[in-house]
């Protein structure tokens, strides 16, 4: 069984795949004042947001996490882009309702103040029948925070336009972008009529990766989906791949933490049965690395985890009887994918939201392109300005596996009808190689941050 000091030795290895100018950066997280949300309590009407890179820099680039992602995900992606794109910060958006999670025995197994064994018992080894009695995490009532059911598109842009506008501050550029569902979050933003001007007019450019725009619903539809969502019967929650909030989160948050604390001992998680249910688990004994692995590798992970997974090897060892990690051929390091998800080395955050609003996704369907249509009157949304947005305007769109070709032709549509000249655009498709989380996971070889740093620098 390895020790509690393995999270500090696994830390300082971890380091290694970070650029030392990058470790120079210094690394904060914050919450600011939020918008005034109606019927939430004030307490959550906050918006937290993780800096990356030099205080000196006045450039922010901010990143957008997608469905049931949490800020920490962008974090190694966050350090290589601020060591490469000289004068940038880069911040990833912790949305509100991250502040619903108990974060409380996971921030100590990061530390070393808790074993594997103790995070699992916490946050899942009480559910399996015949554990012992403990403390254990207490689960949200839906009717408790019935409120959420209003956490949609207008709240997540108006949430942003703080965390813009702090970035201005700065008196350098800003650029908006979004991973997944949190494309479709920046289409809405840079469409947004704030008082008459689109959000565009306060960036330099938006950048989309693997997401963007979706087709828009009709007011038929968009009506149907409130009906349901206002449900008693209805949770205010996603269920990210089939799995109900907040057991993804758990699963996420836990497995991804077992895998850097303590790599090589046999997973609890598998042994559980927890995971069975889902499809997770494979048919050896395996260790907390390897069972970590088989979940979210392309190849074993079930296909409703689609965008949940990456390139992360070849897969579960030949040797056992307790079967490890074979690496081989990883396009996203595991270790790195584990730190994405676990948040090692961020304090009080994570990189899965463990309670996804249903409202934000019902209201992403309505988006499009950002022309008023029924279905945004439907839900009171205001992305409508978007054939007005600056000709100026540069725009960086990278399709993987889950959105393909289809992101280019998005972020195409976008700037032909503000007319952007094509030269403003920097398209990029690597579908047939990169998974959906390929493009802020991989390392050492990345084409989606190598086009990034390249198209920062052309922001002037």
């Amino acid at each position: 069984m390895l020790r509690l000091t393995r999270p500090l030795l696994l830390a300082t290895a971890l380091l290694a795949l970070v650029p030392t100018s990058a470790r120079a950066g210094l690394l904060r997280v914050h919450w600011m004042p939020g918008f005034a949300a109606p019927g939430t309590p004030a307490r959550y009407d906050k918006v937290g947001v993780i800096e990356v890179g030099p205080r000196s820099a006045r450039n922010v680039l901010v990143l957008e996490p997608g469905t049931s992602a949490g800020a920490a995900y962008f974090v190694p992606l966050a350090q290589w882009i601020a060591a490469r794109a000289r004068g940038w910060q880069v911040w990833s958006v912790e949305r509100r309702e991250n502040l619903l999670e108990d974060q409380s025995v996971l921030e100590r197994a990061k530390h070393g103040r808790a074993t594997a064994t103790q995070l699992f018992d916490y946050y899942l080894g009480w559910l399996v029948p015949g554990s012992p009695s403990g403390p254990h995490i207490r689960l949200l009532a839906d009717n408790k925070v019935r409120f959420t059911k209003r956490w949609g598109m207008q709240v997540a842009v108006e949430d942003l336009h703080r965390v813009i506008e702090a970035a201005r501050k700065r008196g350098g550029k800003v650029v908006l972008g979004g991973h997944s569902l949190g494309g479709a979050i920046a289409t809405a933003y840079a469409t947004w009529n704030f008082n008459g001007r689109a959000g565009a007019d306060e960036l330099g450019g938006l950048v989309y990766i693997d997401g963007g725009s979706l087709p828009a619903v009709s007011a038929a539809a968009a009506r149907s989906q409130l009906q349901i969502l206002d449900s008693s019967e209805t949770s205010p929650w996603l269920a990210f791949g089939s799995i109900p909030a907040p057991f993804a989160g758990l699963f996420s948050a836990t497995g991804s933490t077992a895998a850097l604390i303590d790599p090589g001992s046999q997973s609890l998680g598998q042994s559980s049965g927890l995971l069975s249910a889902f499809h997770l688990t494979p048919a050896v004994p395996v260790t907390n690395l390897a069972q970590f692995g088989y979940a979210l590798n392309v190849g074993t992970s079930p296909a409703a985890l689609i965008a949940a997974q990456a390139h992360l090897g070849r897969g579960i060892s030949s040797t056992g009887p307790v079967h490890g990690w074979d690496y081989t051929g990883a396009l996203t390091p595991i270790t790195r994918y584990a730190t994405m998800l676990s948040g090692l080395g961020v304090a009080d955050a994570d990189g899965s939201e463990w309670y996804f609003p249903r409202r934000l996704t019902v209201d992403a369907g309505a988006v499009g392109n950002g022309i008023a249509t029924p279905a945004q009157s439907v839900l009171g949304l205001h992305a409508t300005m978007g054939r007005d947005l600056p000709r100026r305007l540069k725009i960086y769109a990278f399709g993987a596996r889950l959105g393909g070709a289809g992101v280019l032709l998005d972020a195409q549509a976008l700037a032909a009808q503000s007319h952007i000249p094509a030269a403003n655009l920097l398209l990029i498709n690597r579908a047939a190689s990169y998974a959906h989380n390929d493009p802020a996971g991989a390392y050492p070889q990345n084409v989606f941050a190598a086009g990034l740093a390249r198209f920062l620098r052309r922001i002037r």
